[in-house]
């Protein structure tokens, strides 16, 4: 699909230029990522912040193992002493 935008100020199509230039890719293909990056933004950071909690509540579980873990290692421990 084509998408064609008029009156762009001159000063930001100069910028918009620099920066294709610097990732070595077309004015076209920049601004085809751009438009693509926008489009689907919104489910992007839906994804992270479920990754997010996802590996927050691994986090908390991973303490709650340790704390376990360091219990039981202090009960074995007391109990070959006895």
């Amino acid at each position: 699909m084509d998408i064609l935008i008029r009156n762009i100020d001159p000063v930001a199509m100069k910028k918009i230029d620099e920066m294709a230039k610097r990732k070595s890719i077309s004015r076209q293909e920049f601004l085809k990522s751009i438009v693509e990056k926008v489009a689907y933004e919104k489910e992007q950071n839906e994804k992270d912040m479920r990754m997010e909690m996802i590996i927050s509540k691994n986090i908390f579980v991973m303490g709650e193992m340790t704390e376990a873990v360091n219990r039981l290692e202090i009960l074995l421990s007391d109990l070959m002493e006895e």
